[in-house]
């Protein structure tokens, strides 16, 4: 063998990467994560969670015992200012606080973020407090999901969901369920802007469809998290 002689570079310091650690039956955050990021630098680290083939309260409960492990998963070469759980209805049933407190105990990261937090920092800079929710979920998810946004100041008066438990059918609901769905939901007066709940459900088609639709203002969890991810790495 021949032993070669190498240079180091340097790592950019107005580049800080972004952690994400990704549900394990998650199959739509990534590619779509992928086009929320294409013209960004940052590069972006992923890690894995083990999760449930079925939603319950149960199931997102456990993930409090995994969080640290998926954590120290990350590469550890650099501090991030910024690691993402990609879970919104975990982060109702666990809490964002404790989720960023499990994500910090095996990552040097300044913030932790989720789609909960992440959809009430938009909903705050938009300036909106009155949600028509579309969710997947059954109803004992739902019920902690709207729980957590009656914390915030945020009503979902205006809510439906497709009752779906089963993770691998919320990845194929197909988009033209979503936009008829949001539609229906955010043609109601009362409410200022729709969000669209679950990182594994495809909106990023569904957006602009139902924004052209409805002239209000649409969000989902994978797009709050993109935001709120690029907009605490840029602070």
């Amino acid at each position: 063998m021949t032993l070669l002689r190498y240079k180091l570079d340097l790592d950019d310091p107005n580049l800080s990467p972004l952690g994400l650690i990704v549900l394990q039956v998650d199959e739509t955050l990534e590619p779509e994560f992928h086009e929320y990021f294409s013209d960004s630098k940052c590069p972006i680290y992923v890690s894995r969670i083990p999760s449930g083939a079925e939603v319950s309260t149960d199931s997102l409960a456990e993930m409090e015992v995994t969080l640290p492990a998926a954590a120290d998963l990350l590469p550890k070469a650099r501090p991030y200012k910024v690691v993402g759980y990609a879970c919104t209805s975990a982060s109702s049933v666990i809490g964002s606080e404790r989720v960023e407190e499990l994500v910090q105990e095996t990552c040097d990261v300044a913030v932790v973020t989720n789609p909960l937090r992440a959809a009430v920092a938009c909903a705050g800079d938009l300036g909106v407090s009155k949600l028509a929710l579309l969710s997947p979920y059954v109803e004992e998810v739902n019920e902690t999901l709207r729980a957590a946004f009656d914390q915030q100041g945020l009503s979902t008066d205006v809510f439906g969901s497709f009752g779906e438990s089963e993770e691998a059918k919320v990845a194929r609901i197909s988009v033209s369920s979503i936009v008829e769905a949001a539609c229906e939901l955010g043609r109601d007066p009362s409410v200022e802007a729709v969000f669209m709940s679950c990182t594994n459900l495809r909106t990023l088609a569904a957006i602009p469809q139902i924004r052209a639709l409805i002239s209000k203002p649409v969000l989902s969890s994978n797009q709050c998290l993109a935001w709120h991810m690029q907009c605490l790495n840029s602070a």
